[in-house]
Formats: structure tokens, C-alpha cells, sequence
């Protein structure tokens, strides 16, 4: 997979992603050159104002998403998608490794439909060709119902490196993608 950074305008804009536990999602996406912000959340659930505990009790319908905040003069919302598909496993429902249940579905929650047409396309692209060697099941939908996680959560693995999780499933994710995408990776 190449990775783009078109320049389409000067506005800063939002895209929203979910590819399971959102502490390490955010961790790698606050990492790449022209992302302003990356913000742990929940989004595309029922409940009006979810919870933590409520999100991983599978009570609410949400998905652990990152909103991401980019300049796209300096990294292409495709460009966003390429890391997305590269940093997750879109091809088990509901799951992430060890991280099971709804919360951790794979998807794009489109803010425009030039979002989601970009998205489909590159899901037919990756399908066509068989990268992952089983069907993508890849959530695309418009965003609805965002709500900021817990202050806690955002951050966290920056915060917090050797806590037991981050240590042993973010770390070494970190490490691959610094190597993989030193090219667009925000200076040291």
C-alpha cells in the first residue's frame, strides 16, 4: 500500500475511526504529521451520553472511535485511511485481538459524503486485490451520537506506558508503525 498526502485545501478538517481499543488507536494517529488532535471516544450508539463502563458492557451500541483533527495541506484523508487499513484488522466483526465485542467493530464514521465515498473506495481497492486474505467487514456510516471519552482515556498510553496493556499490545504497534511510516511521522 502507498501512502498519499495530497494537499486539497487550507481548512482544517475531522475524520472518525474505529479499529478497537482506542487507546492505541489514538496513540498512533497523534504521531502523524498534519494531525492536530486525536480524541479517544464513542460514536453511532443509542445512548445520549455513554459511558465507559456502559461502551465495554456492550449496553449502548457505541464503537470506541478516534476522532482525528488534520490539516489535509498536509496529510490526504486518504493518506488517514491507508494508516487505518494498516493498523487494524478489518476483517474480524467485532473484535481486535484480544478486545472483543461490538465496541471494538472496525469502522469509518464519515463526516461528509466525499468521506465516504473515498472509503468505499479504497475497501473495494484493498478487496480486489485480497489484502488480507478474507472479506472486509468495515463499518462505512455517517457519525452520529460522538461523544468525547472519559478524560482519563485520552492519551492514555502516553501517559502511561507500562500499565499491563500498553505495554505488552501498544508498544510493539507503535514500534511497527514508526518504521512503516517514518515518512510521515511528526518529528521526534
Amino acid at each position: 500500500m502507498t501512502t498519499t498526502a495530497i494537499a486539497t485545501n487550507n481548512t482544517i478538517e475531522e475524520a472518525t475511526f474505529g479499529g478497537g481499543c482506542f487507546w492505541c488507536v489514538e496513540t498512533l494517529f497523534n504521531q502523524l504529521r498534519g494531525v492536530i488532535e486525536a480524541e479517544s471516544g464513542y460514536c453511532n450508539g443509542q445512548h445520549p451520553h455513554p459511558t465507559y463502563d456502559d461502551v465495554c458492557g456492550g449496553r449502548t451500541g457505541h464503537a470506541e472511535v478516534v476522532r482525528v483533527r488534520f490539516n489535509p495541506e498536509v496529510v490526504s484523508y486518504r493518506a488517514l485511511l491507508e494508516v487505518f487499513f494498516a493498523i487494524h484488522d478489518p476483517t474480524t466483526p467485532n473484535r481486535q485481538g484480544n478486545d472483543v465485542g461490538s465496541q471494538y467493530r472496525s469502522g469509518i464514521y464519515t463526516h461528509n459524503p466525499d468521506q465516504a465515498a473515498q472509503a468505499n473506495e479504497i475497501i473495494a481497492q484493498l478487496a480486489a486485490n485480497n489484502d488480507f486474505g478474507a472479506p472486509i467487514v468495515t463499518e462505512v456510516a455517517p457519525l452520529q451520537n460522538y461523544h468525547p471519552a472519559e478524560a482519563y482515556h485520552q492519551r492514555y498510553f502516553e501517559q502511561n506506558p507500562h500499565q499491563g496493556y500498553c505495554a505488552v499490545v501498544i508498544s510493539p504497534k507503535v514500534s511497527k508503525f514508526k518504521r512503516t511510516f517514518i515518512d510521515l511521522l511528526k518529528p521526534a
